[in-house]
């Protein structure tokens, strides 16, 4: 596999900057996950149940997510970001034949973010379309919309807030983020 350079190389400076946060503490942590590992799997209407088995063993999962949810496993994820797709983040796609599915590697395509900390989703609503307070997007949730007229996925993980932005994007929507997290205390991790 080629080395993989950082769509946000030379442009990720990891440290504190913005207002002080609360007692010191920034509002928003921002992160760039690496090495990133995402296949999307695709089903046929009649092999929906049959690949979402194969898709949520492969990740080590207890259940089949819906649409708009997501399954964890132990190291890797299997999110339903459409009604006969889904992606595999953190492990390889699983084998199938040609009349079951089929699977894409979209690795390289995509730039991973976390962000975390007490104003993540006032961030976050600032740029994205989608009510993300707890309720209503509760951890395990997942949708495609846009940040700033880009398509983007945004999935509420146990660690936080996922973004995988478009590679060719990614650098003007992370500028975007650092901009506006500024206001909340922000470290770069």
């Amino acid at each position: 596999m080629a080395d993989r350079a950082s769509a946000l190389l030379g442009h990720y400076h990891p440290g504190k900057s913005g207002a002080p946060g609360v007692q010191g503490v920034p509002g928003v942590f921002l992160q760039e996950i690496h090495d990133l590992v995402l296949h999307q799997v695709s089903a046929w209407p009649d092999t929906v149940d049959e690949v979402g088995r194969t898709a949520v063993n492969a990740i080590g999962g207890k259940s089949v997510p819906g649409p708009c949810l997501a399954e964890e496993g132990p190291d890797a994820a299997l999110l339903r970001i459409e009604p006969l797709k889904w992606w595999v983040v953190g492990a390889e796609a699983p084998g199938m034949a040609a009349e079951q599915g089929t699977t894409l590697d979209l690795s390289h395509s995509r730039t991973h973010i976390r962000i975390t900390g007490e104003e993540s989703v006032s961030l976050l609503n600032r740029h994205l379309p989608v009510d993300l307070r707890g309720k209503a997007f509760a951890v395990g949730s997942v949708a495609s919309t846009v940040f700033h007229h880009v398509g983007v996925t945004v999935w509420h993980s146990s660690n936080g807030y996922e973004l995988f932005l478009p590679r060719g994007f990614a650098l003007s929507l992370w500028e975007l983020l650092v901009e506006t997290a500024q206001q909340f205390g922000l470290e770069v991790v």
